[in-house]
């Protein structure tokens, strides 16, 4: 049975759940829906996450999180401003 490693990122006031498993795999999860435009976007930037999640980045890195914030902002600011 694989081992698996929760990550829990907090991006303003939701969260991206990461499930890592020791084969180099993982699942993602997250409460960033917005707007539809935004949906296309997050699909992305979760698929963004989670590959570098599971090639061994440190996503809880405090500038990794404020990169994923900052790319959140714009897009939101994009698609609904």
């Amino acid at each position: 049975m694989p081992k698996l490693k929760t990550i829990v990122l907090h991006i303003f006031d939701d969260t991206i759940t990461l499930v890592l498993d020791d084969k180099g795999g993982g699942t993602i999860c997250s409460t960033l829906r917005t707007a539809t435009c935004a949906n296309i976007f997050v699909d992305s930037l979760e698929s963004l996450v989670l590959a570098h999640a599971c090639a061994g980045v440190d996503v809880q890195a405090q500038a990794y999180v404020q990169g994923i914030e900052d790319a959140y902002t714009a897009c939101a600011n994009h698609c609904l401003g």
